[in-house]
Parts: C-alpha cells; sequence; structure tokens
C-alpha cells in the first residue's frame, strides 16, 4: 500500500471529540466579529417567477442596512436595490 494511504483501513483519533461533546468547540457560525456584515439570501417559492417588488418595510434595522442586491448583480450588473 502507498504511504499516501496510511490512514485507509485503521482507525484514527478524534482529537476535537471531547470538544464536540462537552459543547466548547467552536464552529464557524459561533464567530462574531466587529461590524460583521450578514446576509440573507431569499428565493422565490415559484419556478421561473419575476420579482416584481421587494417589500423593505419590515427590515428590523433600515438604518443599517447596506443594500439588495437581486438579479444580474453577481456580474456587476444592475438592479440593485437601496
Amino acid at each position: 500500500m502507498p504511504e499516501s494511504h496510511i490512514a485507509v483501513g485503521k482507525s484514527l483519533p478524534r482529537i476535537d471529540g471531547v470538544d464536540k461533546v462537552t459543547g466548547s468547540a467552536k464552529y464557524a457560525a459561533d464567530i462574531r466579529l466587529d461590524n460583521m456584515l450578514h446576509a440573507k439570501l431569499l428565493r422565490s417559492p415559484h419556478a421561473h417567477a419575476k420579482v416584481k417588488g421587494i417589500d423593505t418595510a419590515g427590515l428590523r434595522h433600515p438604518w443599517q442596512s447596506t443594500g439588495l442586491w437581486w438579479g444580474s448583480c453577481r456580474q456587476g450588473g444592475g438592479n440593485r436595490g437601496p
């Protein structure tokens, strides 16, 4: 067997097992940084539907919103919201 397959067929110690079981392990969702930007992806429940508008009245903190993007914004196109 090649040296690159030294773990195949063998039990390996779980070095993070105790941290995970006791709840002290840190996951990506646990990280909080100053001025961290959060995003939310919202998809239409209807296939091939066109979005006619987005109601932003329900934003928790509209003054802290950095903007809304949809459609062709992936490649620097238009459709950038307020």
